[in-house]
């Protein structure tokens, strides 16, 4: 083979490797050319669907092109979130999920088919949700304090529901009934939206759930409030107490959510994904359609969100680890 033919292959390597790279950077120049997909790993009407849907919204306007909800539920969130790990990575299907799928998965199950941290590029965190611990209309107890000891005289005739096995608001009823020292029954639904609607109707007797999601029911008297599992009260439910200062000391349990998109994901297309973001988390309407319901905006760069994720993973870790629960 001669020098002048090897020579001739690298030119045409090396021009071909330049028009790839030059169409490359046009491409992240001009995105989002395309509609938008972003998937919600959860059925319609959940917190993050609910959040998702309004900021879809806000990034259609303000990158003119279609950003649209795609809800992919089932198996604790893992269905939608594979969906977007084994994606083309070029910013056309994006992820938006909380701290189930996310934060808790990852110790909950043994043969997880996605890593959070690696498998992902994180544009940055969307909000975080108190969790509140709400009981039906008729319940007999009004204050954590009689609910705990409800509980305890009545051991095994009450029941929590939840969206699911390994959802957060699962997860957060067996760290309160470890530190609560009682036993209630887990009946999981296919949601949080059918596991509310258990509750108003008395298939079961509680569960937490985050603000968005109860925050309507609680303000119309359908559901009562016994308490917040944050640190601090709720700026939007003041006078619900905190499940720690209620009588829990150190209990916390607070859902988040963030924005992803699959590894290696050009960082132009991550970066000015995280701009507008933080655009839409700034905005007074946006604030205040979350304050509304009990979701606060957590605005932060892909790093920062990164190095957040990392901390709670390692955090529901200990509480899974605590609580005895395991979802295969």
């Amino acid at each position: 083979m001669s020098k002048t033919y090897i020579l001739h292959r690298f030119i045409i390597l090396l021009g071909v490797f330049i028009t790839l790279n030059l169409f490359a950077q046009t491409q992240t120049r001009v995105y989002p050319s395309q509609p938008v997909k972003v998937v919600v790993p959860f059925p319609v009407g959940q917190t993050t669907d609910i959040i998702a849907r309004s900021l879809t919204q806000e990034f259609t306007e303000a990158m003119g092109q279609s950003f649209f909800v795609d809800d992919k539920g089932g198996a604790a969130g893992i269905i939608g979130t594979e969906i977007v790990k084994n994606a083309t990575p070029d910013g056309y299907t994006l992820l938006m999920a909380s701290s189930g799928p996310l934060g808790i998965n990852p110790s909950l199950y043994s043969r997880l088919p996605y890593d959070t941290i690696n498998d992902f590029s994180i544009i940055g965190m969307l909000v975080t949700v108190p969790q509140f611990l709400v009981v039906r209309k008729d319940f007999p107890a009004s204050n954590l304090k009689d609910l705990i000891a409800l509980v305890k005289q009545n051991r095994g005739k009450y029941n929590y529901g939840s969206g699911g096995n390994g959802l957060t608001n699962h997860l957060t009823m067996e760290l309160f009934k470890l530190s609560a020292g009682v036993e209630i029954t887990h009946i999981p639904y296919k949601g949080s939206a059918a596991s509310t609607t258990a509750l108003l109707g008395g298939e079961i007797d509680m569960l937490f759930e985050s603000g968005p999601a109860v925050m309507p029911l609680i303000k119309d008297g359908k559901i009562k409030a016994i308490a917040v599992g944050s640190q601090t009260r709720s700026l939007t439910l003041p006078d619900v107490p905190t499940v720690s200062e209620a009588g829990v000391a150190g209990f916390k349990a607070v859902a988040w959510a963030a924005f992803l998109t699959p590894a290696n994901t050009p960082k132009p297309i991550v970066d000015k994904l995280n701009t507008e973001l933080k655009k839409a988390l700034n905005k007074p309407s946006i604030k205040d359609r979350f304050a509304t319901l009990g979701a606060e905006p957590f605005i932060t760069s892909p790093e920062q969100a990164k190095e957040f994720i990392k901390k709670e993973i390692e955090n529901w870790a200990v509480a899974v680890k605590a609580s005895g629960a395991h979802a295969d």
